[in-house]
């Protein structure tokens, strides 16, 4: 289980990297929930495993075709999921604000726009109608003509009728005011939507999908009311609810601030299992191209001596200490320590006295000859030998390299 010797070795930036990698992982995953470009995300994500995996196998060939394919695959994602990746990017701006476009007179209207939706649903009349907020739809649109009136139940009545031209398609309710009709919203992508849901649903998702609008449907078959909003629908069984959900989208009713531990307790808890299987995923990953990264280590190891003539006996230092820098891929340098790397000084040509001995990579034994010493400290090590009591030595002098 040498690989796992990484873990002994994780840095401070190292936990940073998988945290902030896990929350672009997650967050990425609910914007891209329920569309197919969540599926050829999946996909690359595959492709990508398989790609490292040929990498650390040395698979030639694989690794070859795929960095050739790799590039040319991107551009294609790209082109075929602008409208999501767009979307993405408009929600992580930083200056994107929701109470651009409240309406101080909002309370006075809602109640007409509520009673005006369930009125429908009895008549059997279908309505769409799309209430802006932050973020400007009408560039997310086809169609529209343009109306101007209070969102009130007698106009939305005349606009939804069937006689009327314009009750095919959307309103758009804007700082408090009907600005456009018969508009054409984006479908969504999804498909795996109930069977009983029809255009009029499948447009309203499409559009909460790349916005932040919220968009009331009243189907003209089943007579119900729906509220859309970020990717979801739900059903509103009576006045008293939608009421309240209006007054939420508009920011009238302002929720009371929560603590940091309340914060902190939804941000661990609110769908805990997706965001463990996200971290554990990003962990596998990380470890995976962890492992082929350039990787320095230092640490200390003790100095071994080896053929110190018999009559010679060590004074000082008794068990030198010194140490080594190393380098190489991670999944090696991170296996080093003294049970597997070795130093030995050769003692031969030791005199009485003090000597000098320079160590050299030469005199380390590493276990493989992927990784290097880049730093040794100290570079020289000086002993002190002395002669055992009674013994005489016979000074061996080094060869000459001319000889």
């Amino acid at each position: 289980m040498q690989f796992l010797k990484i873990f002994s070795y994780i840095r401070v930036q190292d936990m940073v990297d998988v945290f902030f990698l896990t929350l672009v992982t997650y967050y990425l995953y609910l914007w891209f929930r329920g569309t197919k470009a969540l599926k050829a995300l999946i996909g690359l994500m595959a492709l990508g495993v398989i790609f490292t995996v040929a990498q650390t196998w040395g698979l030639f060939l694989t690794t070859w075709v795929f960095q050739i394919l790799w590039q040319v695959l991107i551009i294609l994602l790209i082109i075929l999921f602008q409208p999501e990746i767009r979307q993405v990017l408009e929600k992580v701006n930083p200056f994107q604000r929701y109470d651009w476009r409240i309406s101080t007179n909002a309370s006075s209207w809602i109640e007409s726009l509520t009673e005006a939706c369930f009125q429908m649903s009895k008549r059997g009349m279908g309505a769409l109608m799309i209430i802006e907020r932050a973020d400007r739809v009408d560039e997310l649109l086809t169609g529209g003509i343009s109306v101007e009136g209070e969102p009130r139940g007698e106009l939305l009545l005349s606009l939804f009728n069937k006689n009327s031209p314009l009750h095919d398609g959307a309103v758009i309710i804007s700082n408090g005011k009907v600005v456009s009709a018969a508009n054409y919203l984006p479908l969504t992508s999804a498909d795996d939507l109930p069977q009983t849901w029809g255009t009029r649903h499948r447009a309203a998702l499409g559009l909460t999908e790349q916005s932040d609008a919220w968009v009331l449907v009243v189907s003209e078959e089943r007579g119900e009311v729906s509220l859309a909003r970020d990717g979801y629908i739900g059903r509103i069984e009576d006045l008293d609810g939608l009421k309240d959900l209006l007054h939420k989208a508009l920011y009238l009713d302002k929720p009371p601030k929560k603590g940091l531990l309340d914060h902190l307790w939804l941000l661990i808890t609110q769908r805990w299992p997706v965001k463990l299987g996200t971290f554990a995923l990003v962990s596998v990953v990380w470890l995976l191209f962890a492992g082929q990264q350039d990787f320095e280590i230092t640490f200390s190891l003790p100095v071994g001596v080896e053929n110190l003539p018999p009559k010679l006996e060590i004074i000082e230092p008794q068990k030198p200490i010194v140490s080594l820098t190393a380098r190489g891929l991670r999944k090696d340098a991170s296996t080093l320590s003294q049970r597997n790397v070795d130093i030995k000084l050769d003692l031969s040509y030791a005199n009485q006295n003090r000597n000098t001995f320079r160590i050299t990579p030469y005199h380390i034994t590493l276990p493989n000859d992927r990784i290097d010493i880049v730093k040794i400290k100290p570079e020289e090590i000086t002993f002190t030998f002395s002669l055992k009591q009674g013994s005489r030595i016979d000074i061996l002098e080094k060869p000459n390299k001319s000889d």
